[in-house]
């Protein structure tokens, strides 16, 4: 008996094309198929915006680092041209800061310990803070944190001045130790104190540690923790082995948006201090930028700044894309 095979039932000539059933499942899993440029292309405006907006200046640094002085005016002039950059300036900045003359040394030395330990206490104060929040706020989560952070939505500068005046001799501060039998009450703290320093740098900076943290508290899984109590750990137990290891991502990220601030910061000291003794990164990149025919050597500090902010950022980064490939 023959079987009549109709056009659209006939098989085509030459060997079957393979079917890939993993892509066809990932498609259909998916939904709709896009084109692999479709989504970076929604990111490409403002990729194109950013990298203008810093490739451009940064070059112009670049250019002034390794640039040159008019002899006139002192004022820097940029050499755009790579083969004809000078170094000059590079290694005179460098032999400053290590080196047998390195009498920057310690200015980056005393950096290190100020953003070291502000960004401890914001840690310690911001992850108590959060943890509170994300897991005793309850219907006041929102309220809470509009108290916590409405200070801050005053200037900076305003904020600062608040402090100068709480910490003069005659302030509040001073009034309140000597109520409480804690000092003499004449304490100059704007006196060239690295406390003061320290502690204009933790008001100032400790919402960019709360923040972060909160948001990732919060998103915990409760089942995590009460899976832990469950299985006979204690509250300290269960913070120790589960609520800590899973928010250090945030931990990371909190320390990293805390101290890139911080080292670049310049009017916390002045108006806090204005010490030398208290002298950070900052001031000498302001110091260098308003004195004359300086130019160049603020253009090297920054780029000797950029360097050292790197090397946390690359850490984090390379922590985190671990994280997520162990998921």
């Amino acid at each position: 008996m023959s079987v009549d095979v109709q056009p659209w039932q006939q098989v085509p000539d030459g060997p079957t094309p393979k079917r890939d059933v993993k892509r066809e499942e990932r498609e259909s899993s998916r939904g709709a198929w896009y084109p692999r440029w479709y989504w970076p292309s929604f990111a490409a405006p403002a990729t194109i915006w950013l990298l203008v907006l810093f490739v451009l200046p940064f070059y112009v640094v670049v250019s002034v680092a390794f640039g040159t002085v008019d002899p006139i005016f002192q004022s820097p002039l940029p050499v755009y041209e790579p083969w004809y950059w000078s170094y000059y300036n590079a290694r005179r900045v460098l032999g400053r800061i290590i080196g047998s003359h390195a009498y920057l040394e310690p200015v980056f030395a005393r950096t290190f310990v100020y953003v070291i330990f502000a960004g401890l206490i914001c840690l310690v104060l911001g992850y108590a803070v959060a943890y509170y929040v994300a897991r005793y706020g309850g219907k006041r989560k929102t309220l809470l944190l509009v108290l916590l952070l409405s200070p801050f939505w005053v200037s900076y500068l305003m904020r600062m001045f608040a402090w100068v005046n709480l910490l003069q001799t005659d302030g509040y501060v001073n009034k309140v130790l000597s109520f409480l039998h804690l000092g003499s009450g004449h304490v100059n703290w704007l006196s060239g104190k690295p406390i003061t320093v320290i502690l204009g740098l933790v008001y100032g900076y400790i919402p960019y540690m709360i923040l972060p943290l909160y948001a990732f508290l919060d998103r915990i899984d409760q089942r995590l923790i009460e899976a832990g109590r469950d299985l006979g750990a204690s509250p300290a137990q269960t913070f120790r082995r589960v609520t800590l290891p899973l928010s250090r991502p945030a931990i990371l990220a909190g320390c990293i948006i805390v101290a890139l601030p911080m080292f670049g910061d310049y009017y916390t000291n002045n108006l806090l201090s204005g010490s030398p003794h208290t002298t950070m990164i900052g001031n000498l990149l302001d110091d260098s930028i308003e004195s004359t025919g300086q130019g160049p050597q603020a253009a090297v500090l920054v780029l000797v700044l950029m360097v050292i902010l790197m090397i946390p950022m690359i850490y984090y980064l390379r922590s985190t894309a671990r994280s997520v490939g162990e998921r």
